[in-house]
């Protein structure tokens, strides 16, 4: 029995040009924003492991990702990479070193802007995450493990998911993408063909693989512009803690209400708005300026600086009443 020999199968269809034409996006995209993408390496406090790192003996290190995006060098990375560093460096790619000044973090999108100062610094454009479509091209380029500039290319897998973060609240609007991440990659940029920011890697699920996630574009643009002139993000609360409960049947139907879970309110804060408007400890939340609220999630939304001082009402369950309290929210300290 002779075997014939191996021959390569041609693509139909003008496969072969597809593919070629894949390829010149995804290399004009890297060379293009990899001068604007940059390594960001901290010391943190003391006993405080930094993502991407071991433990130091006495004191925590790590490093992550950054994008530059303005000329006058304000940088922006994830929250979670520089957060309670003593020290930021940052390494371009043409190999300058240079000292980074944390302008301010949010912990809650899990971003945050560094400044540098250099000369010729290249900034990237910023896209818009709500123009995405699933499907598209997601190109992800940032140093993983501390293999400086990494591309890694996929697609946009999913649009509109949430994630929680760190400091346990829940970003909406999140890009779900098969780019490969890894630690070292957060804080890097997410990009569409037209090598535009549309994201800002932030997560991955281990050990999934093909599952990550960016905070999009359009909720990083208006974080960036509040930290670059407050330095922090300023929203309102009411002073207290609570936990999702799911309500009884009868409770839903004697009081007529939209939802089947709310708030029990576990503590409230002396002196808080919470506090002055009468709220007790064993009372559930069920709304707030109007709108129903089902968990604490929906509390954390809207508790917007909109809301800070200004008069609105809280609807509480208490035994078998049905409340309606009047609560002036205050901005967090």
């Amino acid at each position: 029995m002779v075997l014939n020999a191996w021959n390569p199968v041609e693509p139909a269809n003008g496969g072969a040009e597809l593919l070629d034409g894949y390829s010149r996006t995804v290399t004009a995209v890297a060379t293009a924003v990899s001068p604007s993408v940059v390594r960001i390496d901290v010391e943190g406090v003391k006993g405080q492991p930094r993502p991407g790192r071991p433990r130091g003996p006495s004191e925590g290190v790590g490093s992550g990702s950054g994008f530059v995006f303005t000329p006058d060098g304000y940088v922006l990375t994830n929250s979670h990479v520089v957060s309670g560093a003593k020290r930021i460096m940052v390494t371009l790619l043409d190999g300058r070193k240079l000292p980074g000044h944390l302008v301010g973090d949010d912990p809650d999108t899990d971003l945050a802007v560094v400044r540098v100062h250099g000369p010729e610094l290249t900034p990237v454009a910023f896209g818009n995450s709500s123009a995405l479509r699933v499907g598209q091209i997601a190109i992800a380029v940032g140093n993983p493990f501390g293999f400086d500039c990494t591309v890694t290319a996929g697609v946009v897998s999913a649009l509109g998911r949430s994630l929680r973060t760190q400091s346990g609240r829940l970003v909406d609007d999140v890009i779900q993408t098969d780019a490969a991440l890894n630690p070292g990659n957060s804080g890097g940029p997410l990009l569409d063909a037209q090598g535009r920011v549309i994201g800002v890697n932030t997560a991955m699920i281990l050990p999934a693989q093909g599952i990550c996630f960016a905070i999009a574009v359009n909720t990083a643009s208006f974080v960036v512009g509040k930290l670059i002139h407050e330095g922090r993000i300023r929203r309102a609360y009411i002073g207290v803690a609570g936990q999702n409960v799911p309500l009884h049947r009868r409770v839903v139907r004697y009081h007529d209400l939209p939802i089947e879970s709310a708030v029990f309110v576990v503590s409230v804060e002396p002196d808080s708005p919470g506090a002055r408007a009468g709220l007790r400890d064993g009372d559930m939340i069920v709304g707030f300026g109007g709108k129903p609220i089902a968990g604490i999630d929906d509390l954390h939304r809207l508790l917007t600086e909109d809301q800070a001082d200004q008069e609105t009402t809280l609807l509480i369950v208490r035994g078998s009443e049905r409340l309606a309290l009047p609560i002036r929210p205050s901005l967090r300290k």
